[in-house]
């Protein structure tokens, strides 16, 4: 199973509850993130994988989720309004932004 599939299982089976928790600020969003880097960065995933992933749950946010904070808010602008290589790299900075996180 490709890791965009286990994404998109995962985000399908994250009850209402614990997406609340996840999405209440921007600090436990990047938390949740970088706690998700760092289970795949263990099973041997490089960034391309993982920003594959981050994508996968940037579509799901932009299409599902209403922002809760301004940080998320203009995270959904800033998706909304990329084309599939600017929301790539987009992927790749949220990344980069949660593996901070965990040092």
């Amino acid at each position: 199973m490709s890791v965009e599939n286990k994404v998109e299982r995962e985000i399908q089976q994250t009850d209402e509850q614990k997406k609340d928790d996840i999405l209440q600020s921007f600090g436990r969003f990047k938390d949740y993130l970088g706690d998700q880097v760092s289970k795949g960065e263990k099973l041997g995933l490089g960034e391309e994988s993982l920003a594959k992933g981050a994508e996968k749950v940037g579509d799901y946010l932009s299409k599902n989720e209403q922002p809760r904070n301004a940080e998320e808010k203009l995270l959904q602008e800033l998706w909304k309004v990329g084309d599939k290589d600017q929301r790539h790299h987009l992927a790749h900075m949220l990344v980069r932004i949660a593996q901070q996180t965990n040092d």
